[in-house]
């Protein structure tokens, strides 16, 4: 049985990949760093259909934690076989509007976390010439969005990372790839007011917002199906660009 460790699986996509992954018969590790009750829940109706499922507590943007969070899986398995990168936060701002320290927490939490859990799974997936790597940036890291200078910009960073470390790690049978979801009927995006949702859904050439279940199936497709796939950003955004 093959482990996968989803952060910030909690909600949304990620919730979405940890019930996919459950059921496609993983070992799933759920990470929240604030989500508590979702992910015990989320946990605890997993393990009554008889799925294997944890929910551990860690903030991934600090290494101490990261340290942490892989010491108790490694304490039931091995080491982690798929990283699912999911963990992350938006901020609507004008770049002028937009402070320094938060600058410096939207790239703590949607980057460097990415770079601190590779860094701790990469050893035994190394060992193993065998793993998978995905993490979830956004279309905005590709064409970048107007008042989300901030977030665009980390969630580009999270590309170049994914090309990057894929080209580092391939001759160890490491795959490492990215999707990049649109706008997806999520927490994060509620906030944003029906009216804005309905002309989202419109610029897309599908017109409809995509579901977290949706960007899950691309989630599993790259980790566990794309055996000849790596250093990709696959668009998950119903057409929108």
């Amino acid at each position: 049985m093959k482990t996968v460790l989803i952060t910030g699986g909690a909600k949304g996509i990620g919730r979405a990949c940890a019930v996919l992954f459950a059921e496609e018969g993983y070992r799933v590790f759920i990470d929240y760093n604030t989500s508590r009750n979702e992910a015990l829940a989320l946990a605890d109706s997993l393990a009554a259909r008889g799925l294997f499922a944890r929910a551990l507590q860690a903030d991934v943007s600090r290494a101490a934690e990261v340290d942490k969070l892989f010491s108790e899986i490694e304490r039931e398995c091995k080491g982690v076989d798929v990283l699912v990168n999911n963990a992350g936060v938006s901020l609507i701002k004008t770049l002028d509007e937009t402070s320094e320290k938060e600058w410096d927490d939207v790239f703590a939490v949607n980057v460097k976390s990415a770079f601190l859990t590779c860094k701790r799974a990469l050893p035994y997936m190394i060992s193993r010439k065998a793993g998978s790597i995905v993490n979830v940036s956004s279309m905005w890291g590709v064409a970048g969005a107007s008042c989300e200078v901030a977030y665009s910009a980390s969630k580009s960073a999270l590309v170049g990372f994914t090309k990057a470390l894929s080209k580092e790690v391939g001759l160890s049978g490491i795959r490492v790839n990215a999707v990049c979801p649109g706008v997806i009927e999520t927490d994060m995006n509620r906030a944003l007011g029906k009216d804005v949702l309905q002309e989202l859904a419109e610029s897309a050439s599908l017109n409809r917002l995509g579901s977290a279940e949706e960007v899950a199936s691309a989630v599993f497709y790259l980790a566990a199906k794309a055996s000849f796939v790596t250093g990709q950003a696959l668009g998950v955004d119903g057409g929108f660009l």
